[in-house]
């Protein structure tokens, strides 16, 4: 098993930057392929960046190309989602998942229900 703990969320202007941060302690780090998700309120939880084992290979949501950057650090077991040129439409609780792949290079996946370890969750929101 692994446990997730996300911080680096708050309240930032549109047009700024925040920097998530998700620390894993467990299981090797380097097991799992890492995601972010987000969820609005009254909304579904939805896929914004993958990264594979290794690092990579990175996946995004097309809302967010361009402005996010995931990336992973294995010696410190922590995966981070650097977000620039923050809109309001990004406001939401942003979760880190893990999911236990066999395979290095596996291609991050972008479905919700893969992923087998969840964080609590941070809040970001981003006023206009």
């Amino acid at each position: 098993q692994v446990q997730l703990v996300e911080t680096g969320g708050g309240l930032v202007q549109a047009g700024g930057s925040l920097r998530l941060s998700c620390a894993a302690s467990g299981r090797t780090f380097s097991s799992y392929v890492m995601a972010w998700f987000r969820q609005a309120p009254g909304k579904e939880r939805e896929f914004v960046a993958g990264i594979n084992r290794s690092g990579g290979t990175a996946n995004y949501d097309d809302s967010v190309k361009g402005r996010f950057t995931i990336s992973r650090d294995n010696a410190k077991n922590t995966v981070y989602l650097q977000m620039n040129s923050l809109k309001p439409e990004d406001t939401a609780n942003y979760y880190c998942a893990a999911k236990d792949d066999t395979h290095w290079n596996a291609h991050p996946s972008v479905s919700v229900y893969e992923y087998d370890y969840w964080g609590q969750g941070t809040q970001v929101t981003v006023s206009s």
